[in-house]
């Protein structure tokens, strides 16, 4: 973390004020358009406490607030923040301020999605070397077999991806539904797990990100974490590692 005494980088703090992202913010500096305390910024520069910046001419405040929200994702949002893509998740919220997704939901799935402004625990939360637990109720095209619950918590090998599943948690709550818990994020991994039995899924709901529930949140509607949730979440997020994990060869 960055100490008062050497201040914050220019494009990190204007990243972090919501301006834009650190790499906009570095084209903005080259074109001159940013001051601190009424000399020209170069790249580089860093801010100290009391410092005035200018971003064209109009004052920027490094944003303090911690923004964390639990949204109840619909199907066929997406979950990106480009702009380019209209069913794109930050103009379907339209928040009043700079946020960004945490991780991925797919666009056939819905459920609980989390948005925040704050980049290190978005990498914690994340990171798969973590192990982080996410809940998920899921409805197939018919009846659910011990055989299936038993080969879906025990590991499924998916060549497509090169790669075989970590064991989890599977339990079977209705005729065609179950509850599954994964601590990674392969690509449609539950879709693809289930494919690999001969099973299609007709409905994908995450219900549960670490401590953080769905509970009775209405789809297409967010709330904010309580304090409660936000202790608890830096809990258990508080000896995970922010950087990205080596990947190694599958033995």
């Amino acid at each position: 973390m960055e100490g008062n005494a050497e201040g914050i980088r220019i494009n990190k703090f204007l990243s972090e004020a919501g301006v834009c992202s650190r790499r906009e913010a570095d084209r903005q500096i080259e074109a001159q358009n940013v001051t601190i305390d009424g000399r020209i910024a170069v790249t580089g520069d860093r801010v100290l406490p009391g410092q005035t910046v200018l971003f064209c001419g109009k004052p920027v405040t490094k944003e303090e607030e911690m923004i964390l929200l639990a949204f109840h994702k619909p199907v066929g949002i997406v979950c990106t923040a480009e702009k380019r893509e209209k069913n794109n998740v930050i103009d379907y919220i339209n928040y009043p301020k700079r946020i960004y997704p945490v991780g991925r939901l797919d666009k056939d799935s819905e459920g609980l999605l989390l948005l925040t402004n704050n980049g290190d625990i978005v990498n914690k939360m994340m990171r798969a070397g973590n192990r982080h637990e996410k809940e998920y109720i899921v409805t197939v095209n018919k009846p659910v077999t011990d055989f299936f619950v038993r080969g879906l918590s025990g590991g499924v090998p998916l060549v497509e991806l090169g790669t075989t599943t970590r064991p989890c948690q599977v339990e079977r709550i209705g005729k065609k539904q179950f509850r599954i818990v994964l601590t990674q994020g392969l690509n449609r991994q539950i879709r693809r797990m289930c494919e690999y039995f001969g099973y299609r899924v007709e409905k994908l709901v995450r219900v549960r990100i670490m401590n953080i529930r769905l509970g009775d949140l209405p789809v297409g509607t967010y709330r904010n974490i309580t304090e409660e949730e936000y202790a608890q979440l830096k809990k258990l997020t508080a000896h995970s590692s922010n950087q990205p994990i080596r990947n190694k060869k599958h033995s």
